[in-house]
Order: structure tokens, then C-alpha cells, then sequence
């Protein structure tokens, strides 16, 4: 006997059309409540539960738009659209490796679709997959030249990978297609990355005279002018953002270290708490220290050791400066014997002056439209703005390499080691900041710490050989520094000298200094910070 099948019945036009009505009207509470009553009655029309699940998704119901996209694909599983909506709400649910998948899959189904090529940039993007995401917005452009966002996204994620270039052209594309605010402020951060802080400032500017009330923009444009040295015009910058977003944190915190560099301890401290940005523990401690609030100091400086990793090289320096003044042990084990751990090693390929990567570097520092970054400590100097290494000159890129070499050896010298600085050390080598400094008779750098380092260090191109004594030019390091507050005059400090092709490095918890020279003759170095991955 033949089998019989019977049809699901469908809801016809004019059941749906007022479900529909609704929808497209933005009334959405209504439709989900239309949506579930049809539902009722027809349970398995997929079109109901991928209506239901975007008036979800637009009321922000982001679980119960997931449970409703995926009960449609239950029904037919290969709806390049249903998807995608999955994918979209997924992402806003934080699951990004299954808002992958779905993107995945809607491409497999539709491959021309441009958007889901881009969120599945974005996806990945958010994963830490530059390449990968890259891919996606190439592939987002390709079907779609006038992609701007794709165009622009793409430029952030080659601007993160340091290719400063192509970043930067990536965003004149998308600004020729749309001159958006967002897209000026992409723009003049990587010019600022370059060092290109005119150019920077002016498109920062541009940026704000089409959305006045961008905070982001006010505060990078306090940053740009503060590394050209006009501290009054940063300050107004900052002061422009927080008069729009009181709780702004990068503000806050730019204001509190105007406030701390200005020797206005206390009143940078409330900045600080309210940024709760980076270090901003270690700052407000160093604030407490530096006004010598030393009970207070040694309560928030013991909490903090209690209850973290010992990984701030910034609070080493502290808890060591305190336990050396007060004459206590010293319980922060990031590196407490700092001082042993400087390295000195000779890079063979710079080890002569007719070496051409040692000529390339300087005809680059000498010749390259490189902007000069103002810091009160560099005294008859210069040094160098934005990312060094991030830079398209060969030279730079090259002497990179042979860097990490060195952060290699350095790890093997010091392996075994009881400290943090080994135990914890970077197994990815990306420099967090590098830079060259020039000086002339008499220049020197006055004591100081890399606050935001892990491993600091720097590589010798040119010292001065006309010398009045044996110290002059020498690199200089201790556990005191910076006018700290001081109880004894026992901190220990040793001096050593580099030569041409020399790489020294050490703790950033270190204070270091360069002792002044009087010869004619320049002084070049090109130093860098290694941080880990956060």
C-alpha cells in the first residue's frame, strides 16, 4: 500500500502580512509577540522563527534571537542569510569562534556576499588572527570597492601588524570614498605611529571639525602636541574631552601625568583612580611616594604585592627604592637583584664603521622625515616621535632582528633565574616603543625608568671618543633616581661604557642615566622597550 504524505501547512500571505507590518514599522515588541502567536500555529515555517529572531535581535535579545535562528536553520539548514544573522548575534553574545563558524558557513553558501566577508574580519580580528582578517576585508573590498569600513578596518589591522605604509594609504582610499570623522582619526593616528606629529595634528583637527564632540580625537591630539612639547595646548586637549566625557580613562590619565610631571603629587592622584588605565595603581603609589605619604604608600604598596602577580617592573622600583630607605627586606620579586641583570654584548654587524647596516642606520636617522619627540630629561639631544621599528626603512626593520637575537640570549644568560623578569619573560619579541636619541657637547639624560617596559635596552652607533675623562658618556644605572625621596645615601649605582655596535640591556625597573660628555663629536643610540603580550 503507498505511503501517504501530508503537507505542513504555511501561513498565507495574509496571516503573515500584519506580522510583517509591524516589523518594518519598528514595532517589535508586537511582532514578537505576533511572531510566537503564528508560531504556535505553525511551528515549522522557517520564515516565522527568522522573523521572530530579528525582532529579538533588534530589541537587543541576543540569546533569544540565537535560539530562534537556530530552531529556523533546524528547519533548512543551508540559509546563507539565516547564518549570518546567527553569526551577528553571536558575536554580540561574545561567542566569537561561533559567530565564525556561521560566518564560515554563510560564505560557503553565498561566497559574494561582502558583508559576511567583513564580519568574519572583524571576527577574527577580535581573535588576534591579523592575517586572517586581513583576508576577509581584502576579500570584503574586492566585491565591493566602496567598502569604506572594510577599507578602514583593514587599515587598523596593518597598522597593528606595523605596516605604517600601507596603512596609511589603506585610509586615504576609504577617506576618498567617505571623509567621516572615524576615518581622519584612523588616519592621523598612524602618521602619528610615524612620527609625523604635524601631519597628525592636522588631521586630528580635521576629524573634530566634522564631530566636535569626539573624545578620542581631543585626547590623541592632547598626545600629539604633548610629544612636540606644547603642554598648555595638550592640557586644553584633555581638558576639551573630559568637558564632554567626564569619565573619559586615556583623559584622566593624560591630565594626571601633566599633574605628576608638574610636581603636583596630590592632586594628580584622584586623575589617576578614575582613569583605572594601565599602571595606574603604580602611578598612584609613585604620587604617594614622591609627596612622602609613606604610611599610606606602604599600605596600598603592600596590598598590591599581596595580591598580584609580581610582573610591574614600574612597582619593583618602588618597593625596592622604599626597602632600601627604610632598611626592610623587599617582598616584590619581579627582579629584586636588578642590578645583576644588566647585559652588555657586541653585534658583530655593527661592530665596525665601515659596516653598511651601521651607515644605513645613520644616513636614516640623519635623512629620514622622522618628527622629533620633546622629553624635559634629554638635555642638548634630540630624539625621535612615533614607533622606530614600525617604520618602512630597511635599517630599522633589519637592526629589529638582530635585537630579538639578543632578547634570546639575553633569556639563556639569566635562565634558572628566581624572578619574575625571567620566569614570566616575553616569548614573543614585539618592542612596545623604540626610538633613537641624538646628542651633542654636553648631552645627557637625567635618571629615569621605563614604566611601561619589561626589558629596556638600547644599540650603540656612534660615542664620543674625545674625552676629558674615563666616565663621560658612560651609561649609568642604580636603584635610585628620578629625585626620589631619599633617607640614606647608600643606594648602590655602577657605570659602564658602551662601544660602536654594542647592545646593553637591562630591568626596566632600573634607573638609568647617560653621564654628560664634552666632545664635539655625537652620542647615537637607538633604544628600545620589550613588553609581553597582554
Amino acid at each position: 500500500m503507498k505511503k501517504q504524505f501530508q503537507q505542513v501547512r504555511q501561513p498565507s500571505q495574509a496571516e503573515l502580512q500584519p506580522l510583517l507590518n509591524l516589523l518594518n514599522s519598528g514595532q517589535l515588541a508586537q511582532a514578537e509577540a505576533s511572531a510566537k502567536n503564528l508560531i504556535s500555529t505553525f511551528p515549522n515555517t522557517l520564515m516565522l522563527h527568522n522573523i521572530l529572531g530579528i525582532a529579538q535581535e533588534r530589541q537587543n535579545k541576543y540569546e533569544d534571537a540565537a535560539a530562534s535562528y537556530s530552531k529556523a536553520l533546524s528547519i533548512q539548514p543551508n540559509i546563507a542569510e539565516i547564518h549570518f544573522n546567527l553569526g551577528v548575534v553571536l558575536g554580540n553574545l561574545g561567542k566569537i569562534s561561533e559567530a565564525i563558524t556561521h560566518y564560515r558557513k554563510t560564505i560557503n553558501l553565498k561566497p559574494n556576499l561582502a558583508v559576511a566577508h567583513f564580519n568574519l574580519g572583524t571576527a577574527l580580528q577580535a581573535q588576534g588572527n591579523m592575517d586572517e582578517a586581513i583576508a576577509g576585508y581584502r576579500k570584503a573590498i574586492a566585491l565591493e570597492p566602496s567598502f569604506f569600513e572594510a577599507l578602514g578596518n583593514l587599515g587598523t589591522c596593518l597598522q597593528q601588524q606595523g605596516k605604517l605604509e600601507e596603512a596609511v594609504a589603506i585610509y586615504r582610499k576609504a577617506l576618498g570614498i567617505n571623509p567621516d570623522a572615524r576615518g581622519h582619526f584612523n588616519l592621523a593616528t598612524a602618521l602619528r605611529d610615524q612620527g609625523k606629529l604635524d601631519e597628525a595634528i592636522a588631521v586630528y583637527q580635521k576629524a573634530l571639525a566634522i564631530h566636535p564632540n569626539y573624545v578620542a580625537a581631543h585626547n590623541n591630539l592632547g598626545e600629539a602636541l604633548r610629544d612636540q612639547g606644547k603642554m598648555q595646548e595638550a592640557v586644553k586637549s584633555y581638558q576639551n574631552a573630559l568637558a564632554i566625557d567626564p569619565a573619559n580613562t586615556e583623559a584622566n590619565f593624560n591630565i594626571a601625568q601633566f599633574l605628576y610631571d608638574a610636581g603636583k603629587f596630590e592632586e594628580a592622584i584622584p586623575y589617576f583612580e578614575k582613569s583605572q588605565l594601565d599602571d595606574w595603581q603604580e602611578r598612584t603609589l609613585h604620587c604617594l611616594y614622591k609627596a612622602e605619604k609613606f604610611t599610606e604608600f606602604k599600605q596600598k604598596l603592600d596590598q598590591l604585592i599581596s595580591s598580584r602577580k609580581h610582573t610591574s617592573p614600574f612597582l619593583a622600583t618602588l618597593s625596592t627604592h622604599y626597602s632600601t630607605n627604610f632598611g626592610i627586606g623587599d617582598n616584590y620579586n619581579f627582579c629584586k637583584n636588578a642590578m645583576e641583570f644588566v647585559y652588555q654584548n657586541r653585534i658583530e654587524a655593527l661592530a665596525n664603521e665601515n659596516n653598511q647596516l651601521l651607515r644605513d642606520l645613520l644616513r636614516d636617522i640623519n635623512n629620514a622625515e622622522i618628527a622629533e619627540r620633546k622629553q624635559g630629561r634629554l638635555h642638548y639631544g634630540t630624539q625621535s616621535a612615533g614607533n622606530l621599528f614600525k617604520r618602512p626603512e630597511a635599517s630599522f626593520r633589519a637592526l629589529a632582528e638582530l635585537i630579538k637575537k639578543e632578547f634570546e640570549a639575553y633569556r639563556q644568560r639569566f635562565i634558572g633565574a628566581d624572578c619574575e623578569l625571567i620566569k614570566s619573560f616575553p616569548t614573543e619579541f614585539e618592542f612596545t616603543s623604540s626610538w633613537y636619541v641624538k646628542m651633542q657637547q654636553g648631552g645627557h639624560l637625567t635618571s629615569h625608568i621605563h614604566e611601561l617596559g619589561w626589558l629596556s635596552g638600547a644599540v650603540y652607533l656612534a660615542m664620543p671618543q674625545d674625552k676629558h675623562n674615563a666616565d663621560e658618556g658612560r651609561f649609568a644605572f642604580g636603584t635610585h633616581g628620578d629625585n626620589y625621596p631619599q633617607k640614606r645615601s647608600d643606594f648602590p649605582e655602577n657605570a659602564i661604557l658602551p662601544n660602536v655596535g654594542d647592545i646593553i640591556l637591562f630591568p626596566s625597573s632600573l634607573f638609568h642615566r647617560t653621564i654628560p660628555f664634552n666632545s664635539n663629536e655625537e652620542r647615537i643610540c637607538i633604544a628600545f622597550d620589550l613588553k609581553p603580550a597582554t
